[in-house]
């Protein structure tokens, strides 16, 4: 069905649509090439939620050769009315004569009926090149969109013997300095990043992006049952912070408005923080992706709860031994019937550490 030319240029897209990766939420990252008699003419790719999308750089570049051209698009072309027109229209009217589709948007506003109307407009139509390839570049927005949930991938950075700090707390640095810029490759291109109230107040972290170029800083977030949050915490520096909370409005969360924090209360019957009703929340916010970045208690609940799609696990080459602190807060088990499965993605040595991004299977 698909050339070899065909392969190419979409190859093309995908990687032009990386570019977008830090900064396109919520929108999904999508690129765009007009090709002519086998040259490409245009190219494009979104920036940013509000600008103009892939499609319409790249018919913008192409000018008057779009009429007759072949349009690679990573993801279905737009159909309905947004902060900018459809892109769908725009195609039609510039005269292509036929669309390529990695995947068709999962968005419901959209699902299939860019295509079709692509499609009645006499363009030939065709979906499904590398589908696999675009889907993982937007795995958050496809998560959003079919499960009503961000894509949440935890990292966590351990001893060869799976420890993640001392007894008394103390975690830095296990890892190295690769192992660390790494992961702020990873925060960067996450919509918020997540961590618990005992990793900040033992670690307090500033939960954002640094040595990472980026044009934008991802939503910091923190799930506090009990509104324990010092004022001086450094998360709170900036402003732009989210606190899930179990507690009802009290004096302390004035003062927390104070320095900036905006904070959503959602308990459950337990009294702490109901956290699949939170990812509910965050979907509504228009996140997609989810780091999380926390503590032995949460990550256990977090995975317990069955909210953890990703392992981002630095493994660094140090023994700490038994009496340290782990990675999960998880019921002992009966019986290896009842162990939680992974599939390993990807292995691979950052300076000195080992880097494996793990799924976790059903």
């Amino acid at each position: 069905m698909f050339s070899a030319a065909d392969h190419g240029f979409m190859g093309r897209a995908l990687r032009l649509a990386e570019l977008g990766l830090y900064s396109t939420t919520p929108n999904p990252r999508v690129a765009c090439l007009i090709v002519k008699a086998g040259v490409i003419v245009g190219e494009g790719w979104h920036r940013r939620a509000g600008e103009a999308h892939a499609e319409i750089h790249a018919l913008q570049a192409a000018g008057s050769q779009a009429r007759g051209a072949t349009a690679y698009i990573t993801l279905e072309p737009c159909s309905h009315h947004g902060r900018t027109p459809p892109c769908a229209e725009a195609l039609i009217a510039a005269g292509v004569s036929r669309v390529v589709a990695a995947m068709q948007d999962p968005n419901p506003q959209v699902a299939g009926s860019g295509l079709s109307q692509l499609a009645a407009a006499g363009i030939v139509v065709e979906c499904g090149l590398m589908e696999a390839e675009a889907r993982e570049l937007n795995i958050g927005f496809v998560s959003r969109m079919t499960r009503g949930r961000p894509w949440l991938r935890m990292k966590l950075a351990a001893s060869l013997d799976g420890k993640t700090a001392l007894t008394n707390g103390v975690s830095q640095w296990i890892t190295g300095a690769a192992a660390r810029h790494d992961g702020h490759r990873w925060r960067a291109r996450a919509c918020a990043i997540l961590s618990g109230i005992g990793t900040v107040r033992e670690d307090d972290p500033q939960l954002n992006v640094r040595d990472v170029d980026t044009s934008r800083q991802p939503l910091k977030m923190v799930v506090d049952s009990r509104l324990e949050l010092p004022l001086e915490a450094r998360v709170l520096n900036g402003g732009g912070v989210l606190l899930a909370t179990a507690s009802e409005e009290c004096e302390k969360s004035a003062a927390l408005r104070e320095r900036g924090a905006e904070i959503v209360c959602l308990p459950n019957a337990d009294g702490k923080v109901d956290l699949p009703a939170l990812m509910e929340e965050l979907a509504l916010r228009g996140i997609n992706e989810l780091h999380v970045e926390a503590g032995f208690s949460l990550n256990g609940a977090l995975l317990a709860a069955g909210l953890v799609d990703e392992l981002l696990l630095y493994l660094a080459p140090c023994l700490i031994g038994d009496a340290a602190r782990g990675l999960f807060d998880l019921p002992a088990l009966e019986s290896l019937e009842g162990k939680r499965r992974l599939a390993v993605r990807d292995m691979r040595m950052l300076g000195a550490d080992l880097r494996v991004l793990a799924r976790c299977l059903p």
